[in-house]
């Protein structure tokens, strides 16, 4: 198979509408723009959140907190999700990954104390919760931060 034997599935494509093209293509004239008014317009139209004049929601709403732009958030794992490995398995990204359990890993995995473990597991991430590495630990494994 070479780059030009490739196209897309039969019927998940279609072509254009073709628009002011004519009365009977059911487009022509005004070309399903309406009458007048700013929509109607070459280069008309409102940017985003525009509400005609009254204040935008986006400015009617009191800013609360503070929202960190920069946050680089890790994947959160309960540890009744390490349940699905064998006993006395080393556990790192990689194994969570390739067991379905993280979908991404872009910023790390933090490993929460939700649930129960009973299997004495080797678990590598890059954060834990006191709950989890007590848990971890009560089960017999060890809890290492990467």
């Amino acid at each position: 198979m070479s780059l030009h034997d490739l196209s897309p599935a039969a019927g998940s494509t279609r072509p254009a509408k073709r628009k002011g093209r004519g009365h009977a293509t059911g487009n022509g004239k005004t070309a399903g723009r309406g009458h007048k008014g700013q929509k109607a317009r070459s280069g008309g139209g409102v940017r985003i959140g525009f509400e005609g004049g009254q204040m935008p929601l986006h400015r009617r709403v009191p800013k609360r907190g503070f929202n960190n732009i920069f946050a680089r958030p890790p994947e959160a794992v309960n540890v009744s999700a390490l349940e699905a490995f064998d006993d006395g398995a080393e556990i790192g990204q990689l194994e969570l990954l390739e067991a379905g359990i993280l979908s991404g890993c872009k910023f790390g995995v933090k490993i929460l104390g939700g649930g129960t473990l009973t299997k004495k597991l080797t678990v590598r991430a890059n954060a834990f919760s006191a709950q989890a590495k007590n848990k971890i630990e009560s089960a017999g494994g060890k809890a290492e931060v990467v």
